[in-house]
């Protein structure tokens, strides 16, 4: 655990130096919300949790990024000769990013008030869960790809390519039982669907909804599948 916190502080410091990276992360869910959002009639207690999970899916899923110029440089290399753990190499990362992806989604949803979204604070602290749950999913896998493409002319588009359709299948734009019958199947194929309608279920007061369960199981089995295999890779990997 001491490992994981010195990772994790070194990781910080450059975001919180530079709030302009938590500013530009929460712009684009605020765009959503500002020029889309009014499209749908005033759904803002449907939309707006789908945006956390937008905020979710772009900003963890792109973490890689950052460690693609610590392994060009070696950085990564003279981290891996010191005694710290090759596991909090990651965890630390990833712990990172969660922090984040908490102020981000707490800044959309304190804005996403002005149109007239309301929650419990009880409930939006479960859907911030559901958020955090897939946030370590992604950032794992994320990191894990990085390591193993080790160059972003072969990180971007492998990236680019998979969280596009994941996100446009989850739902969090659109509602998905509207669209053609093979779409919807596609979606319910999607784990990040499941996620994302146990986030709206749980913000709108359900908890007793079986989709606060498939989401919460498909949540908690991407984080422990995608720790499995970043921790697995660390601790084996070569630079």
């Amino acid at each position: 655990m001491r490992d994981v916190w010195l990772v994790f502080l070194r990781s910080m410091r450059p975001s919180f130096r530079n709030p302009v990276v938590i500013a530009f992360g929460v712009g684009q869910p605020f765009l959503w919300l500002v020029l889309f959002g009014p499209l749908l009639q005033g759904s803002w207690q449907w939309f707006v949790p789908g945006l956390i999970i937008q905020m979710g899916l772009f900003n963890t899923a792109y973490a890689g990024f950052n460690l693609i110029p610590e392994i060009r440089s070696g950085a990564l290399e003279r981290l891996r000769v010191t005694p710290v753990s090759r596991t909090a190499l990651l965890l630390g990362r990833v712990l990172n990013d969660v922090l984040l992806l908490i102020i981000q989604c707490s800044l959309l949803l304190a804005l996403s008030t002005i149109f007239g979204f309301r929650a419990s604070v009880g409930n939006v602290l479960i859907g911030l869960l559901f958020a955090v749950l897939m946030g370590i999913a992604l950032g794992s896998v994320s990191y894990t790809l990085a390591l193993k493409l080790k160059h972003e002319y072969a990180f971007a588009p492998v990236i680019g390519s998979t969280v596009m359709p994941v996100m446009l299948l989850s739902g969090v734009l659109l509602p998905m039982d509207q669209g053609p019958h093979w779409l919807y199947v596609l979606s319910r194929i999607n784990p990040f669907s499941h996620i994302a309608d146990g986030t709206r279920a749980v913000m709108a007061g359900n908890l007793g909804s079986s989709s606060v369960l498939f989401g919460g199981v498909a949540a908690i089995a991407l984080a422990v599948v995608a720790l499995a295999w970043g921790t697995h890779s660390f601790r084996r990997a070569n630079a």
